[in-house]
């Protein structure tokens, strides 16, 4: 019953609740950014949601869209400022998809939702990641985030899939203030680079 009624119910009382919170510090980020971009303070990118069904998922954009002579994006690191990493390691940059939450692409929590090309370097079991909406946090990023190899993630991805409750949910969302409220200090896990999932060797 929680699965398919109450998390979804919750996930819309949570998102409203939230974006009339952060709304007004929302609307001046925007103007930040659009300052320091020239461009729409959105990125907006394809990725997989439930059932391996696309949508476009919205971001705070913390790089420039600078490209070299031959029309090619600059490497991260060159388009990143500080206060790029300053979204990035706080999260901030995530608030939008609540938007997305609203419009039930995403939920409050769930599996991170990732490219679509990943669908096809997924084993049958690593797939069934994807039974669930995906989320603004999960288990995997209270239990380490970047820090973990990816089978690690996707171990944890599928727990939680087979074990999805109100009260798992409680326990994750918790973690995961009391997470960002510990990272005011620059830590390892924030700022460890990402490893591209090349599939299972």
């Amino acid at each position: 019953m929680y699965r398919f009624f109450f998390k979804r119910l919750l996930d819309i009382i949570g998102a409203i609740i939230l974006l009339l919170f952060v709304l007004p510090f929302g609307i001046l980020l925007c103007i930040v950014l659009y300052i320091l971009f020239k461009k729409k303070p959105f990125f907006i990118q394809k990725r997989l949601g439930m059932n391996g069904v696309e949508f476009d998922i919205y971001k705070f954009k913390s790089m420039s869209d600078e490209k070299d002579q031959n029309g090619f994006l600059l490497p991260d690191k060159v388009r990143m400022n500080r206060f790029g990493e300053f979204l990035r390691k706080t999260s901030i940059d995530e608030l939008p998809q609540l938007i997305n939450v609203l419009k039930g692409d995403m939920s409050l929590v769930g599996p991170r939702p990732m490219l679509p090309h990943y669908m096809q370097l997924y084993n049958e079991f690593q797939k069934r990641r994807n039974e669930v909406k995906p989320g603004i946090t999960g288990l995997s990023q209270v239990k380490g985030r970047n820090q973990l190899p990816w089978l690690k993630r996707f171990e944890y991805d599928v727990f939680y899939v087979k074990n999805i409750s109100f009260f798992l949910d409680l326990n994750i969302i918790i973690r995961t203030f009391i997470i960002l409220f510990r990272q005011g200090k620059k830590s390892e896990q924030s700022d460890r680079p990402t490893v591209e999932f090349e599939g299972n060797k």
